[in-house]
Parts: structure tokens; C-alpha cells; sequence
């Protein structure tokens, strides 16, 4: 009589957890990018910030209880080339976040878990009945439409965002290779490396001392909240299953077009909105399709940056 409940609880703090982190710390993470591109700081110097204070809090958070044995992997490489696949995957986001509203960007971001279903079948081997590609070329109808001639993100941003997010997705088919075969606190700790090392290495070379006060409070938000937004995805599917808490990740769009507008003054059009809609609903059936095959499991992936 009392598991019901109990599971209840658990996917209400699932969803609790994941609303927090699509609505609030990834949309103002991103904002905080934007806002410091705005003042002319180099995305080297962006990145080199976010990844100290991000490894940070992941040693902080892992360490304790896990010891320097999560720092070893069974595949190294592996890790090192998703990690590298993250960097590309942020450079390009942060280039084109520098073009493009806060908004449009979220939203045409979303197109990454619909790569990763086809890229599934030739790098895992996965099967994808004809439902689900017609659900990904439904959303890419979607991505057309908020790129259409004459929208807001001109052909070389919208390049770089599809990069983006194909580096993601990517990333994200590695995720599930490397989840039978390290920790997933290892998995998230080597997510950063690549960039903590690389910045590190380039950063002398593009550093700009910050003079003000609140440059210095918005760079270390900058590692505070992707830290904490990354932690809030693995206790969110930790309490709820993916099939359940996944689609709260869509939140993002909210959380972008609120701070967007507040911050930046951005407004999107109804079209951009229409695209926004047709990638949500493809990929809502995509989950939805994918926890009924897979036994209620779903895509355990985020779209936080």
C-alpha cells in the first residue's frame, strides 16, 4: 500500500529537480554567457572560468564519498573524445549565442535528440521503426521552419548551431556507450577536462582582468550554475525514471523566452514559435515511443549546455 506513494514522491521530486534546472539555472546560464560576450570578454576566458569553477564543484560533490578511484576510467579514450566533443559542442553554441537570441538558440538547440536517434543506428546499432523517423523528420521540418529565408538566424549561425548540436548528439551516444562502463560520477567529472585543459593552455593569451565588480559575480555564476544545473539532472533521474522527468527538459524554452525578453528585450515570432513547437512534439512522441519499447526507460539526456 505504500510503494505507490513512495514512487510518487520520488518522480515528483524527479520533476521538481529537473524544472529547476531546464527553466531556471540553464536559461540564466546562457544568459550569463551572453551578457559577458556583450561586454567583449573572449569565449576562451568564458570557458576557462566556467570549466575551473564547474570541476570544481564536481570534485567538491564526488570526491568525498567516492575517493580519486571515480577518477579512473575503463575507457580513457573514449572519455577524453566525448569530452572533446563537448568543448566543440560549446564553442560553436557560444559563438553563435553571440548572433542569435537567447531564445531562437534554446529552441533550435532541440534538434540534437532528434540526431541522436539517427545517429543511433549506425553507432550503436540500435533498431528505429519507420514511427520514429517520421517523428524526426517532423521535427526538422520543425528546425526549417526557424531557420526559414528571412528569419532571424542567418545562414552561417545556423550552421553553427546544427554543428552544435550534432557535436551533442554525438556526445550523448557516447554517454550511454560509457554508461556500462564507468561511474557516472567518472562519466561526469571527464565531461570537462578536455576544456578545463585546453582554455587553461590559451587562456594567458586571451585573459582581460575584469574592472567590474559584477563581472567578476556573473563569471563565477557562470560555474556555480552549470555545476549545480548538472547536478540537478543526475538527481532528477535518480528520483524519476527519464520517460517521466525527460520531457521537463523542454522547459528551457520557457525559462529562455522569459529571461530572454526581461534581460536582453528579445522578442520571438510567431514562426520561430511554430518550429519551436513542431521540435517539441516530435520529440515528445520520441520519448514517449522510446519508454514504451524500452520499458518505461527513455532518453536519459539533457540539453544543458
Amino acid at each position: 500500500m505504500t510503494v505507490a506513494p513512495a514512487r510518487l514522491d520520488d518522480s515528483f521530486r524527479g520533476i521538481l529537480f529537473m524544472c529547476l534546472t531546464a527553466i531556471v539555472l540553464f536559461p540564466f546560464l546562457n544568459a550569463l554567457v551572453k551578457y559577458l560576450l556583450s561586454h567583449d570578454y573572449s569565449i576562451v576566458q568564458i570557458m576557462w572560468m566556467r570549466s575551473v569553477i564547474h570541476m570544481a564543484w564536481m570534485l567538491a560533490l564526488f570526491l568525498p564519498r567516492g575517493g580519486l578511484r571515480i577518477l579512473r576510467s575503463n575507457r580513457p579514450g573514449l572519455q577524453l573524445v566525448r569530452s572533446s566533443l563537448q568543448l566543440v559542442a560549446l564553442v560553436l553554441y557560444i559563438i553563435a549565442l553571440s548572433h542569435v537570441s537567447l531564445t531562437a538558440i534554446t529552441m533550435a538547440f532541440f534538434t540534437a535528440p532528434l540526431m541522436v536517434v539517427a545517429l543511433s543506428v549506425p553507432m550503436l546499432g540500435e533498431r528505429v521503426g519507420p514511427r520514429r523517423w517520421a517523428a524526426v523528420a517532423f521535427g526538422f521540418v520543425g528546425a526549417a521552419v526557424i531557420f526559414r529565408p528571412g528569419g532571424e538566424i542567418i545562414h552561417w549561425s545556423f550552421l553553427l548551431v546544427l554543428g552544435a548540436a550534432a557535436a551533442y548528439a554525438v556526445f550523448q551516444i557516447q554517454t550511454r556507450q560509457l554508461a556500462a562502463q564507468d561511474d557516472y560520477r567518472t562519466t561526469a567529472i571527464y565531461t570537462i577536462i578536455v576544456a578545463l585543459v585546453a582554455t587553461t593552455c590559451a587562456g594567458p593569451f586571451f585573459w582581460t582582468w575584469p574592472t567590474d565588480p559584477i563581472h567578476w559575480a556573473v563569471f563565477f555564476g557562470l560555474g556555480l550554475f552549470g555545476g549545480i544545473g548538472h547536478f540537478g539532472v543526475i538527481k532528477a533521474y535518480e528520483y524519476g525514471r527519464a520517460s517521466v522527468v525527460g520531457p521537463f527538459d523542454y522547459g528551457q524554452l520557457i525559462g529562455a523566452a522569459v529571461i530572454g525578453f526581461l534581460w536582453f528585450g528579445e522578442v520571438v515570432d510567431l514562426w520561430t514559435w511554430l518550429g519551436a513547437g513542431l521540435i517539441v512534439a516530435s520529440g515528445l512522441y520520441i520519448a514517449r515511443r522510446e519508454a514504451v519499447l524500452g520499458g518505461g526507460r527513455g532518453p536519459k539526456a539533457s540539453l544543458g549546455p
